[in-house]
């Protein structure tokens, strides 16, 4: 099959998804021209991951409706840390010239799934083929819910309280990072009905992303370690390093928030939050802009990074 019939292959799919997706398509132009037209609002909100394979996935283990699943859904995940909803998706795809159609197939299956599953329209991408191993690359734009701001990093307030949905740790071994739902419809509900400061997904390690939260807000944040919720799949291993997993492991694609004293109250006492538990794990401080437990010692941002020489 040649590019421009696998296009054909998407386009056959993506245009049936316009016409039975959401009940106001901001999709003008899809696949199959020059560029895509999408409607948005005048503030646009864009968020864009490269997965590959051997890195954040590995196709001769797993069915590659799962990579292209995850390529979609860390996306998603980072637009609802925003407060966000997610409209429209371009995807690129470099694939291996041999047995790149099936891998090729498959991923989109995996991507137009979970795409119609939180309404988002495919706009567009591009497609090659290669000797190398399968790069997949999604944007994601989105914006603002109705009348409610974006929530960025920077909002946090000494005197805030720190919270979580879900639980932490274990998500490789639990094979979690490929099939997590992205809280897209739980930040679209805390972001309607409750003043937050300041918002993140977890996809690098509580330690890392929380440090992120207390650079980009100017406030040091004090964790409680009791108070980290542990997910089951971090079983094995004594407390310590259950808790040193659910700190560092990443790629729990759960949100961690900041919310002044009342509101984190008034949350907490929704519980479960659209169908998710949320924990109050900590406070931000005046102070420089550091991670620490509460007794003050100091929590290194350890978790997931990319090393280049």
């Amino acid at each position: 099959m040649s590019e421009w019939q696998f296009i054909d292959w998407i386009r056959s799919r993506t245009d049936a998804a316009h016409k039975s997706g959401p009940k106001v398509d901001p999709v003008i132009l899809g696949p199959g021209d020059d560029a895509g037209i999408v409607t948005l609002q005048p503030e646009t909100i864009a968020a864009v991951d490269m997965l590959m394979d051997g890195v954040h996935f590995e196709l001769d283990k797993i069915d590659p409706a799962l990579a292209g699943r995850k390529a979609l859904a860390v996306n998603l995940s980072d637009i609802a840390a925003m407060g966000a909803r997610p409209v429209c998706a371009l995807i690129s795809l470099a694939l291996p010239a041999k047995g790149g159609l099936n891998v090729g197939q498959k991923m989109m299956e995996g991507i137009m799934k979970l795409a119609d599953e939180f309404d988002v329209s495919i706009l567009g991408g591009d497609t090659n083929s290669w000797s190398g191993p399968a790069v997949i690359s999604v944007t994601v734009l989105g914006e603002p819910l109705p009348g409610r701001p974006t929530i960025k990093r920077s909002g946090a307030r000494a005197g805030d309280w720190v919270l979580v949905t879900g639980n932490l740790g274990g998500s490789l071994g639990s094979k979690r990072h490929l099939t997590f739902t992205p809280r897209v419809k739980e930040a679209a509900f805390l972001n309607t009905h409750f003043e937050l400061t300041s918002m993140i997904d977890l996809s690098d390690g509580l330690a890392t992303d929380a440090s992120h939260i207390a650079h980009e807000s100017h406030v040091a944040i004090r964790l409680d370690p009791a108070g980290i919720p542990v997910s089951p799949d971090t079983q094995n291993g004594s407390a310590a390093q259950r808790l040193a997993h659910a700190m560092t492991d990443g790629e729990d694609f759960e949100l961690m928030f900041t919310a002044a004293p009342e509101v984190a109250r008034e949350i907490l006492g929704k519980q479960p939050l659209a169908g998710v538990r949320v924990t109050h794990i900590g406070e931000c401080v005046a102070g420089n802009p550091q991670l620490t437990w509460r007794d003050g010692t100091v929590i290194e941002p350890r978790g997931f990074e990319h090393f280049l020489d």
